[in-house]
């Protein structure tokens, strides 16, 4: 997670990554912009948004990634302006992961496929063509991923969301507040295996131009799981076996934001600040929301519908 101020030059880079990030997802916290989300296998002047269902854009209007540097990243303003990612005095959270630079050929899968892998980490980025027919797909991490979400780049169709804890049968719809639904079409209710998820024929995940980003679970880097809510303030404990840096909770049992915590941002324990990953509005600054330990979370709002209220 990096968080900065912008100030409206253009270009601009930004460092303190710490490596070359494959995937940088982006968010304004003092104003209301949409998320930018840029990925190396697609290239870096195209982007999606996680709050609408646009199709891919290429050089966005309002600001856009155009490389990714060995240290963070490069960023040019738009036709119209800056704003989605270095308006001046505006402040930004960005949050970046590691694969594999622009990926290479993976034919694990009845659709061949391009992957950058970090089997390390346990992330990889997938981008393929769909064929809206039943088709597996290779995602290159060796193991089981326990969470994907999936977006069709060359349609404005929903955002998937694919997660262990919900089983093949389900999707959530990381756009939207809504309650995970039964959706025979999206992954066929198939789970995915250690090399290749399955998808169905639902154009949110088998039709166009695909992109998908798999993230399996690896002591240290990541955890994955559910919870069930306590609506009281001493709220449930969820151990990850090491402080987590980025912190995405959805309510899966009823209409909710995607909130978003981690710990770079001032007050993340004291004041909670949080975005919404299916909302442009700028951060929340509510209190005593939840905690970030060094081996988990612990949830501290009293009946919160987003975070302490259902299975979460």
């Amino acid at each position: 997670t990096v968080t900065y101020t912008g100030n409206g030059s253009s270009p601009r880079s930004i460092t303190g990554v710490g490596f070359q990030p494959d995937f940088n997802w982006t968010k304004s916290r003092s104003a209301s912009g949409s998320h930018v989300l840029a990925n190396a296998v697609s290239g870096a002047n195209k982007q999606l948004v996680s709050n609408n269902t646009n199709a891919e854009a290429t050089n966005g209007t309002y600001g856009y990634l155009s490389a990714f540097d060995s240290d963070g990243w490069s960023m040019t303003t738009g036709s119209n302006d800056f704003s989605r990612m270095n308006t001046n005095s505006t402040t930004y959270a960005s949050w970046n992961w590691k694969a594999n630079g622009a990926g290479s050929a993976n034919t694990d899968g009845s659709i061949n496929s391009t992957v950058s892998v970090n089997t390390t980490a346990g992330f990889s980025v997938v981008k393929y063509t769909g064929t809206g027919s039943t088709a597996t797909v290779g995602h290159g991490l060796g193991v089981t991923p326990k969470m994907i979400i999936f977006k069709n780049t060359s349609s404005a169709v929903d955002w998937r969301v694919y997660h262990e804890a919900l089983g093949n049968t389900h999707r959530l719809c990381l756009n939207d507040t809504s309650a995970s639904n039964n959706d025979d079409s999206a992954f066929n209710d198939t789970s995915p295996t250690s090399t290749v998820f399955t998808v169905g024929g639902s154009s949110s995940t088998n039709a166009g131009t695909m992109i998908a980003y798999c993230f399996a679970e690896k002591t240290g880097f990541s955890k994955f799981g559910s919870y069930v809510s306590s609506g009281s303030s001493d709220g449930p404990f969820c151990y990850t076996g090491m402080k987590p840096k980025f912190l995405l909770i959805k309510n899966a049992s009823d209409s909710a934001e995607w909130e978003i915590y981690d710990s770079e941002r001032a007050g993340y324990n004291d004041a909670n600040y949080h975005l919404n990953a299916e909302d442009n509005s700028a951060e929340a600054t509510l209190s005593g929301r939840l905690d970030l330990l060094s081996n988990g979370f612990k949830i501290r709002v009293t009946n919160s519908g987003p975070i302490n209220s259902g299975t979460a």
